[in-house]
């Protein structure tokens, strides 16, 4: 009986070594996507990388969310239809599924409410969910797919978007150095990142960028302690409530692969991430931050870079000769 109960103790050592606790911290690990329905989260996918969602054949979801670039397309803003320059920054689409709500002003309840934004807006995908909606119609191996995934004759837009969604919930990015750190893992970041990590509390960055997304859950005004200056016209949530005391309240992004999602803010005018960090100090948390210091942030926000989803490229059904034709160079009526 001795001997049982010394090994089951020692078994149960070694499992604690090797699924050590998780730290106490203000900022948890992403953890890996649990796909439960696949064929939704294919169909999903295809429907993400599909240019003919837009007028001009020509733009994608994956256009100003690519995902070989950190979700996101690093221009100051989105090219859309017909060349047009988009009013904001793109967010990234990566780690989204954990926002509180979608777009810098929160417009979005959900990732379903925000893939039918660009397909309908003339300054983006150019297109209308009827016509989208008509494309994917005359295409016989996706009418199948709904078909078969959503029990429906008639694809919808609810259809669409839910699919889309549904890929996009997997687009997270597990295993950063800094979560492993998280995890138990003492040597996964070095010592000047750690001491970023603990500046990045000490200062107050972490009362906005917190949660397992760093960031996304919350709503906060842009220059709480000295006015930001840009010529993007955004007016963040005030655009939506038409509130004065809202004005510049945008979404906290996600600093989650931040190294990647370059230049930053919702006007996209700072493109190196030393900068960044040194205007969100002043400007937020009236701290001037020295040279040694930024470094040492700069280099944990790089540990919060994790693994990027992986996949094949999908390959898309063809069209038909009923398909309609693509319109690059047409205008968008009003």
């Amino acid at each position: 009986m001795f001997k049982l109960s010394l090994l089951a103790l020692t078994i149960g050592l070694s499992t604690a070594a090797i699924a050590a606790p998780q730290k106490n911290e203000p900022i948890q690990p992403i953890e890996p996507a649990v796909i439960t329905q696949p064929a939704k989260v294919e169909l999903g996918k295809q429907l993400f990388f599909d240019p003919r969602l837009s007028k001009s054949g020509f733009i994608s979801c994956n256009s100003c969310h690519n995902l070989s670039m950190g979700g996101s397309d690093n221009l100051p803003s989105s090219i859309g239809h017909n060349w047009q320059e988009g009013p904001i920054n793109s967010p990234t689409v990566l780690n989204s599924s954990l926002n509180l709500a979608q777009f810098w002003d929160g417009r979005a309840a959900d990732l379903q409410e925000q893939a039918g934004g660009p397909i309908a807006n003339p300054m983006e995908m150019g297109f209308t969910h009827d016509l989208a909606v008509g494309v994917l119609a005359s295409i016989p191996q996706y009418v199948q797919s709904f078909k078969s995934i959503y029990k429906v004759e008639k694809i919808t837009i609810n259809e669409v978007t839910d699919a889309i969604a549904e890929f996009e919930k997997t687009l997270v990015t597990p295993n950063a150095p800094f979560d492993q750190w998280l995890k138990g893992d003492e040597k996964a970041l070095s010592a000047d990142a750690l001491a970023g990590y603990k500046l990045f509390k000490e200062v107050g960055c972490v009362a906005c960028h917190n949660g397992p997304a760093v960031g996304g859950n919350s709503f906060q005004k842009m220059g709480l302690i000295q006015a930001y200056e840009t010529k993007n016209p955004a007016e963040g949530v005030a655009g939506l409530t038409g509130n004065d005391l809202d004005r510049f309240k945008f979404k906290v992004p996600t600093l989650r692969n931040v190294e990647l999602t370059y230049p930053y803010f919702h006007d996209g005018a700072y493109w190196d991430l030393d900068d960044a960090v040194d205007v969100m100090a002043r400007l937020q948390l009236g701290r001037q931050l020295e040279k040694e210091q930024i470094s040492q942030i700069t280099l944990f926000l790089k540990s919060l870079t994790g693994e990027q989803p992986s996949f094949a490229i999908p390959m898309l059904p063809p069209s038909t000769p009923q398909t309609p034709r693509p319109e690059p160079f047409a205008k968008v009526s009003q």
